[in-house]
């Protein structure tokens, strides 16, 4: 736990600097921005990988999961229950510790690598003169360094696939809002089915690497989900959209085939892997009470209850449907900040690393409020990553009921952040350049 101090050195410095950069209108070169990056987070990564500590979850279900492939036994059913995804990750850890790379440092290369990889990919989804800015804030970014480097959850994982498929998906000509979908006129549907406009037939190659990208992201966690429907909006056409939603769904049933295939898993037990990773409300572990509402309704205590769970849940798709339909003619991107920080509203769990989904999307397109919701929820998951890890057991887990409660102290600022003033996107966008919201700072 000695790792505290200097780490917390590093990401102040990282945080003026970043905020000094907004202020001065920085753009340093993409080898400078690289080389902060990458410096920083392989610093904090041999900094906890050398400390006594390690995170419970990093130990006790990340590494039985990498220990499950390695020894050719299924991760979701034999991880003791901590892996709750598809096995795309384990086979990463299960390669790396057969290579004989130290545990403390196998898991974290996998997070690192993709992050350190996320930081020009949050350029290009900014786009314009702002590129560059961009990409050097989020390889500045504290939540960004910590979990990746000190927690090593695979939140960049996820994200890296996700921003990757969005760019693809905008196309090297930027966005352009395109005509809406005929749902109600069945013989137009079928038209634009089957004779896409142009601009619908030249996006096919690219919806396909996009949906292809964002089943990867899906590989690594379940969360990505939400971001489909808004990756599908920045598709042109009917056709392309479509084809982009099939290829989605290609990553993630190769690799749960991949467990019988490869001998990891008996036929007969996919059915309980489906189980274990599934997203319907009855299949989403019952912990809540350390975030929000449900730890104000249970004082931080954790609770086993699946009713908050479940509740919470149908919340998140509600507000999911919502913020698609609220924000309907907006950017993409911000329909993303929108479902995501909806997402932190209602979320009946949390992590302090699901507050790193929304970073790279606000990051690229900031709203008014958003550096004051970015510092805000750095400055929490800060405070659960270096202060409360200092204390050992009961008395961790008394200062984390306060802690947890007071992650309502964020909503204000998270609601503040949600692009309220962009519900309505330009009527064309010509270039990356157009793509960069021209209000960011509204």
């Amino acid at each position: 736990m000695h790792y505290a101090i200097h780490t917390a050195l590093v990401l102040i410095a990282g945080v003026v600097v970043a905020v000094v950069a907004e202020r001065k209108g920085w753009k340093p070169s993409l080898a400078v921005t690289l080389a902060v990056g990458v410096g920083v987070r392989a610093l904090i990564l041999v900094i906890a990988a050398t400390d006594g500590w390690q995170p419970p979850d990093y130990v006790g279900s990340f590494k039985p999961a990498g220990e499950a492939i390695l020894n050719h036994r299924d991760p979701v059913l034999e991880s003791n229950g901590g892996w709750h995804f598809l096995p795309t990750i384990p086979y990463m850890y299960g390669l790396l510790l057969w290579l004989g790379i130290p545990w403390e440092v196998t898991g974290r290369l996998v997070t690192v690598a993709a992050d350190i990889v996320l930081i020009p990919l949050v350029g290009r989804l900014a786009g314009g003169s702002a590129a560059r800015l961009r990409a050097f804030q989020y390889a500045c970014n504290p939540l960004a360094i910590l979990v990746a480097s000190v927690h090593g959850q695979v939140e960049p994982v996820s994200l890296v696939f996700a921003v990757a498929a969005y760019v693809v998906a905008r196309g090297p000509d930027g966005w352009r809002r395109p005509e809406p979908l005929p749902w109600l006129r069945p013989g137009e549907f079928l038209r634009r089915l089957t004779h896409p406009l142009e601009a619908d037939r030249a996006a096919t190659g690219r919806a396909v690497w996009a949906g292809l990208l964002m089943g990867l992201a899906l590989c690594a966690k379940s969360w990505p989900v939400i971001l489909v429907p808004a990756l599908l909006m920045l598709l042109p056409g009917l056709r392309s959209r479509l084809v982009s939603l099939v290829a989605t769904g290609v990553p993630p049933v190769l690799f749960l085939l991949s467990l019988p295939i490869g001998g990891w898993t008996k036929w007969s037990e996919l059915d309980d892997v489906l189980n274990a990773i599934g997203l319907r409300p009855s299949d989403v572990r019952p912990i809540t009470g350390d975030w929000g509402w449900t730890a104000l309704l249970s004082g931080g205590e954790w609770n086993l209850d699946p009713t908050p769970a479940r509740i919470g849940q149908y919340l998140i798709y509600a507000s999911l449907v919502a913020c698609l339909i609220w924000w309907r003619k907006a950017h993409p991107v911000d329909v993303t900040i929108a479902i995501l920080l909806a997402f932190m509203i209602f979320t009946p769990r949390l992590g302090a690393q699901y507050l790193l989904w929304f970073m790279p999307f606000l990051v690229a397109r900031p709203t008014r409020w958003a550096w004051p919701a970015i510092l805000g929820c750095c400055l929490w998951a800060a405070v659960g990553y270096l202060v409360l890890t200092q204390f050992p057991g009961e008395q961790w887990y008394e200062l984390h009921k306060p802690w947890a409660m007071s992650s309502i102290v964020l909503f204000p600022l998270i609601i503040a952040a949600l692009p309220w003033s962009r519900r309505q996107a330009e009527a064309a966008a010509a270039s990356p350049a157009h793509a960069q919201v021209g209000e960011e700072i509204r």
